[in-house]
């Protein structure tokens, strides 16, 4: 009877002991929302970054919508940010008020186009929202001179690359604000998660907004035994990061430069067995940068009959092997349609783009199945 292989996801994330005993320490010490953890996880990402400063938040789409609502983003305003991308950051953009304005992709590196988006300024256009895609950061110089020449608040979507360089600048470095994820798909995890760092200013005014507008956070009314002495001083907002997901955040970032080496490792084996598969488009780097790999992205061009669908519906049912796809068009989606927008090169990218399984916990056995199922489907 010959055995069924098991399912290969595609992705899946790499927790141990290490999170589990923090954790445990802090559910034994009593306090386990917004506090001693949480400000530990700030610290380190802000010192390792060179920032200076970061606010943990309940997900990175709230990061994203406190880092708008920081930067004065309000009704009436545009925001420059790709189609090709999750839905999280034009959502947050729109619950401004503001209307996204959809631009182009470089169509080799699948980051925003920093002359698309030059083009696409306009008097009413506050800010540019630039999304490091699958861990490739975007052009970081250009973006920076885009927004000084114009007086534009940058913000970096760095959901994906939080070990990411280019140029030698650290993705989520560079603009006024960054934020990050560490949903459980991400380079690390906390389950769900994010963080918003950057400018002092804008970060600070988003810590406010963040805590209901309150002026000192519950941590430090604790110190104090007085929780019921605090002010209201803007409307706002319960977006604060648990010190029990702090926890298991911390241990993952310790943990970040060895996942992202194993990343690194597994992008290459694929690089070397994929090459040369007709139709098959690898990804390709950017001259100058640090790819963080969340992503492995490839174009599945229309050559031998297969389409995306066709690959990935194989690599399932034939191999049992997960795959997804990075992105859906987000003005192709049914809220934004109404802003009928023309990107040929995003459209054609999401048509044929597919995310391979690339993680740290993937065994040598694990990619090896990979790379034999696809060239199988192209025999």
């Amino acid at each position: 009877m010959t055995s069924v292989a098991p399912f290969l996801p595609w992705n899946r994330p790499s927790l141990g002991q290490e999170e589990e005993a923090e954790v445990m320490d802090t559910l034994r010490s009593g306090w386990i929302t917004h506090g001693p953890k949480a400000g530990r996880f700030e610290e380190a990402v802000k010192s390792e970054l060179g920032v200076e400063d970061a606010f943990a938040v309940s997900s990175c789409t709230a990061a994203l919508h406190l880092a708008l609502l920081a930067a004065g983003i309000k009704p009436g305003d545009e925001v420059i940010t790709p189609s090709l991308t999750f839905c999280a950051a034009p959502n947050a953009i729109v619950q401004c008020g503001a209307r996204p304005v959809f631009t182009e992709v470089d169509p080799v590196t699948l980051t925003i186009d920093p002359e698309a988006a030059e083009q696409a300024i306009t008097s009413r256009t506050k800010a540019v929202v630039v999304m490091h895609y699958g861990g490739q950061p975007c052009d970081l110089l250009a973006f920076h001179k885009l927004a000084d020449d114009h007086g534009l608040v940058l913000v970096e979507d760095a959901a994906h690359a939080l070990h990411a360089w280019r140029d030698g600048l650290r993705a989520g470095s560079v603009g006024d604000l960054a934020v990050f994820s560490f949903y459980a798909n991400k380079v690390i995890t906390c389950g769900e998660g994010g963080m918003i760092v950057g400018r002092a200013d804008l970060v600070q005014a988003a810590r406010l907004l963040g805590r209901h507008g309150i002026d000192t956070s519950v941590w430090q009314r604790h110190g104090k035994r007085n929780t019921a002495d605090y002010e209201v001083t803007v409307p706002g907002l319960k977006y604060t990061m648990p010190d029990i997901t702090a926890a298991v955040g911390l241990q993952q970032f310790h943990k970040l430069p060895d996942f992202t080496a194993r990343r690194a490792q597994i992008a290459a084996s694929y690089d070397r067995s994929l090459a040369g598969l007709p139709g098959l488009r690898l990804p390709t780097v950017a001259a100058g940068a640090r790819h963080g790999w969340f992503l492995y992205p490839v174009l599945v061009g229309p050559v031998g009959g297969r389409t995306r669908d066709t690959v990935a519906g194989r690599l399932l049912n034939d191999h049992r092997i997960g795959t997804s796809v990075h992105f859906k068009p987000v003005h192709r989606l049914a809220a934004y349609r109404y802003l009928d927008c023309h990107l040929p090169i995003t459209e054609q990218i999401a048509a044929q783009q597919l995310s391979l399984p690339c993680y740290p916990a993937m065994t040598a056995a694990d990619v090896h199945r990979v790379i034999d199922a696809l060239h199988a489907i192209w025999s």
